[in-house]
C-alpha cells in the first residue's frame, strides 16, 4: 500500500508540473494586462506603469517568469495580486474552505440519493418506483444549475421568503445562531448541486447494479440461501460501486466548473467567484492560482478513487 502511494505521488508531480506549464503559457500569451488601466490614465506617468512592469517582470520571456514563479511556489510564495493588494494565498485560503465546504456537502447528499434510489430501482427494474425515478432523474441533470438556481432563489427566497439567496461569511451571530444561519443559507446552493448531480449518479449506479445482480455469483450467493439484503449490499453494491467512483473521479472538473456558476448565482465568497472577479480584472497571479488549486483538488480526488478501487475489491492489488 505504502509503495503505491509512493508511486502514485510520483505520478502526481509530473502531472502537475505539465498542468502549470500548460496554465502559465496560456495566461501569458492571453490579451490583456492588469496594469492596463493604469497606463491608459492620463494622469499617471508613463514611467510608473513601465517600472511596475519591470518590478512585478511582466516584460520578461515567458520561460523565465514560469522559473520565477514556480521557484516561489516551492518556497511558499503565491504571488501578489495586483487588485486586492494583498499576498495571493491569504486570498485563496480565506475562500477555498467555503467553496469546499459547499462541494463537499453537495456530493454528499448526491451520494445519499443517488446510492439507494439506484440500488432499489435495479432491484425492481421496470417497476413504477423505476419509472418514476427514472423520470425525475432526467428531469434533474437535464435542467442547468443556473436554472434550478435562480428557480429555487423565486421560490424560497422571494416568493416564501423562507431561505437567504445571498451567501454571507460575516453573519452577526454567534453560538447554535451561527450554525444556523450557515445552515440556512447553504441549502440552497448544496441542493442546486447536489440534485443535479445525484440525478446523473441516480441513473449510473442503477446500470452498474443490473450489470452485476446478473451475474452467476449473485445467484450461487441467492442458492445458498442467503437473505436478498446480504446479497445486494455484501455481493452487488460493493462490486457496482466499482465504475460508480470511476465516474465521480472523472467528473470532478465538471463538479468544480458547476460549482463556480453556483457561487455566481448565490453570492458565495468561494474561489470560483474569485476566478471569475480576477479573470474580468486580468489578475493574473490570482488566476493562476485558483486554476493551479482546481487542478490539485482534481487529481487529489482521482488518487482517492485509486484507493477506494482496492477498498471497494479485493481482488485489485496496490502494486
Amino acid at each position: 500500500m505504502s509503495q503505491y502511494l509512493l508511486r502514485r505521488l510520483l505520478i502526481v508531480v509530473p502531472s502537475l508540473l505539465g498542468i502549470s506549464v500548460v496554465l502559465f503559457t496560456v495566461l501569458a500569451l492571453a490579451p490583456g494586462d492588469p496594469f492596463e488601466e493604469l497606463a491608459a490614465n492620463p494622469s499617471v506617468p508613463p514611467e510608473v506603469a513601465a517600472a511596475l512592469r519591470a518590478k512585478f517582470g511582466l516584460d520578461d520571456p515567458i520561460p523565465v517568469r514560469y522559473a520565477r514563479w514556480l521557484l516561489a511556489m516551492l518556497q511558499g510564495n503565491w504571488g501578489f495580486s495586483f487588485v486586492s493588494r494583498v499576498d495571493v494565498d491569504v486570498l485563496v485560503l480565506q475562500r477555498v474552505w467555503t467553496t469546499l465546504f459547499v462541494i463537499g456537502s453537495s456530493q454528499i447528499l448526491a451520494l445519499m440519493i443517488a446510492l439507494p434510489v439506484g440500488v432499489y430501482a435495479a432491484t425492481r427494474p421496470y417497476s413504477i418506483f423505476d419509472q418514476i425515478s427514472s423520470t425525475l432523474a432526467f428531469i434533474g441533470f437535464s435542467l442547468p444549475t443556473f436554472f434550478t438556481g435562480l428557480l429555487l432563489i423565486l421560490l424560497f427566497s422571494i416568493t416564501l421568503d423562507w431561505l437567504p439567496f445571498v451567501y454571507r461569511a460575516d453573519i452577526a451571530a454567534t453560538g447554535w445562531r451561527w450554525y444556523w444561519e450557515h445552515v440556512r443559507q447553504s441549502l440552497m446552493p448544496v441542493a442546486v448541486l447536489g440534485l443535479a448531480q445525484g440525478a446523473s449518479w441516480t441513473r449510473y449506479v442503477r446500470s452498474a447494479v443490473l450489470d452485476v445482480i446478473r451475474l452467476d455469483y449473485v445467484t450461487t450467493a441467492r442458492s445458498k440461501g442467503l437473505a436478498e439484503r446480504v446479497v445486494v449490499v455484501k455481493h452487488v453494491v460493493r462490486n457496482a460501486l466499482i465504475p460508480v467512483v470511476t465516474l465521480v473521479a472523472l467528473q470532478m472538473p465538471a463538479i468544480f466548473g458547476g460549482a463556480i456558476v453556483t457561487e455566481q448565482i448565490f453570492r458565495i465568497p468561494g474561489i470560483g467567484s474569485l476566478l471569475i472577479s480576477s479573470i474580468l480584472a486580468n489578475d493574473t497571479p490570482v488566476i493562476m492560482a485558483v486554476t493551479f488549486v482546481f487542478a490539485c483538488l482534481v487529481i487529489t480526488f482521482n488518487l482517492i478513487a485509486d484507493i477506494l478501487y482496492g477498498w471497494l475489491d479485493p481482488r485489485i492489488a496496490y502494486r
